[in-house]
């Protein structure tokens, strides 16, 4: 089979009049997941890290390391209002911009939020490779990850419109997954 008959086999995806959110522990796949997502989507992404990166001049870990957590969390607010009140985009957030009220409320708004969710000893072999997380900076990834979760999970089931679980799978099938979950969600009703 062609490409181009392969594509056109592909069903149609709907343009969303909101941006997509995706929300979920660090290490689950949102920036990876969500770039692909993008294209699939015809849509612009972004990653929430990065636009915090940017807005900030520092990276993430400089901003930790120097400002506080505290201060990171006051900007990320300021920077998901921004990308929120923005055209539909496929939005990777951080894993603690749910946090926020504020941010929470908005989601709820403007966004179709999918919570991004896989076993975390999948997740605790991810964030390993790299040393970039400030929050594991010196502890052991899945005693941290699971106290991150015990407070986060039901907040990202608050928000999420959405629940797909990804697991050790193909970014792809994390895509598919996602597309499937969307479709059915706007079929039922939920704001496209």
């Amino acid at each position: 089979m062609s490409g181009l008959a392969a594509r056109s086999a592909e069903p149609t995806i709907p343009r969303p009049s909101r941006t997509i959110a995706l929300v979920g522990l660090m290490g689950v796949g949102k920036s990876t997941v969500g770039r692909r997502l993008a294209q699939r989507m015809d849509l612009p992404f972004v990653d929430g890290d990065e636009s915090i990166e940017a807005a900030a001049r520092m990276t993430v870990s400089d901003i930790f390391s120097q400002l506080g957590e505290a201060e990171f969390r006051a900007g990320e607010a300021r920077v998901m209002r921004r990308l929120l009140d923005g055209p539909p985009i496929v939005l990777a957030t951080g894993g603690g911009a749910v946090l926020n009220s504020g941010t929470r409320d908005l989601m709820k708004e403007r966004a179709t939020t999918v919570w991004l969710r896989a076993e975390l000893p999948i997740v605790a072999a991810r964030v390993q490779r790299r040393d970039t997380r400030p929050l594991l900076r010196g502890k052991d990834p899945l005693t941290a990850l699971s106290a991150m979760a015990e407070v986060r999970y039901p907040i990202y089931a608050e928000v999420a419109d959405v629940t797909v679980d990804v697991g050790s799978g193909a970014h792809a099938q994390a895509v598919e997954a996602i597309l499937e979950a969307l479709m059915a969600h706007w079929a039922g009703g939920g704001a496209a």
